[in-house]
């Protein structure tokens, strides 16, 4: 099995979770309440909505690829790679959330993948 997978799976669950957690949330208008203790409640009781979980478990799976890549890489040749999850969290946030597309998170995004290349490369 190519060792790039579990750096590929890492990436996928996590944003998987992201995206999945902002999208449910989104939908159900959660909005926190005051309390301390409400809040714990009101999340604790979120936990059990079926996408919210799957959000939970999908970071969960994520940890399992990363350790798995950790058996194959130094961390500071795998790391780097999760700097990606940003521009994906972005890319699929425009795409299926409608979540704004400016030019600065653009400019942003390149420089992070410009620091991802000089960082693996050198």
């Amino acid at each position: 099995m190519n060792p790039y997978l579990y750096i590929f799976g890492t990436l996928f669950f996590t944003v998987y979770g992201q995206i999945v957690l902002k999208w449910r949330l989104s939908g159900l208008k959660v909005v926190l309440p005051e309390g301390i203790w409400d809040k714990i409640v009101y999340l604790v009781k979120l936990i059990f909505d079926p996408f919210v979980f799957s959000g939970f478990v999908s970071a969960f799976i994520a940890s399992l690829f990363w350790m798995a890549a950790m058996t194959k890489f130094e961390i500071t040749t795998a790391y780097p790679f999760m700097s990606i999850a940003p521009a994906l969290v972005f890319i699929t946030g425009v795409l299926f959330l409608g979540e704004t597309f400016t030019i600065g998170k653009v400019v942003g995004l390149l420089f992070i993948i410009i620091g991802i290349i000089v960082t693996v490369k050198c």
